[in-house]
């Protein structure tokens, strides 16, 4: 992965711009950005999935958000780590066909054993046509979009459509999904918490 990957990701959150609403929540997350990555001679090994076939799609989007830091993103995908949360015991296995992340910026060894929070920060890929069903998680998230507008919702309320370069931001345990359409997504994201060792979990009655 290297550093480079890190760096571009840094500046690309660093350029969104202050007066969007979500801007402070934003600021929190990056006070944590480490000055350093510990871990880097620890890196897990590359790992591919199925919804990494949508990468020559999303790298000639036209309307991207981020331009340098997808160009990156997707020539060095095949050396990333990209893992699932959910197996077929949760969800269907064409939701697992065109979904996937990997971390760019991993918590260290020590997340969990300090009150102090940590971040963590990676890439989310979901394929055209796919509904992430609702699900929470204790990490305060914040999400985004580079490539692909697809609806969000938050809290059970109304979709909302999110285009390349807009934040989203999910509170502690606050419920949320998303689902693409024609095209497939691409974002970023980044978690803060005490415990970054942790998982989503599916709102159960709304899981296909």
């Amino acid at each position: 992965m290297g550093s480079s990957l890190r760096t571009e990701a840094l500046r690309l959150w660093t350029a969104v711009p202050a007066s969007m609403p979500e801007a402070p929540a934003l600021a929190r997350f990056l006070a944590d950005w480490p000055a350093s990555a510990g871990n880097e001679a620890h890196e897990p090994a590359a790992r591919a999935l199925p919804v990494l076939r949508w990468l020559p799609q999303i790298a000639g989007d036209a309307d991207r958000f981020g331009g340098d830091f997808v160009e990156a993103l997707c020539g060095s995908a095949h050396s990333l780590d990209w893992r699932q949360t959910y197996t077929v015991t949760d969800i269907s296995g064409r939701f697992l066909q065109n979904y996937g992340w990997a971390e760019i910026l991993r918590p260290s060894a020590r997340s969990g054993a300090s009150s102090n929070p940590q971040i963590s920060c990676g890439v989310l890929v979901l394929g055209p046509n796919t509904f992430y069903p609702p699900h929470r998680h204790e990490a305060e998230e914040i999400y985004l979009p580079l490539s692909g507008t697809a609806e969000w919702q938050q809290g059970g309320t109304v979709w909302r459509h999110r285009s390349p370069g807009t934040l989203i931001h999910h509170s502690s345990e606050e419920l949320h999904a998303m689902r693409t359409g024609e095209h497939p997504l691409l974002a970023m994201y980044m978690w803060r918490s005490v415990d970054l060792h942790q998982e989503a979990c599916f709102e159960r009655r709304n899981v296909e």
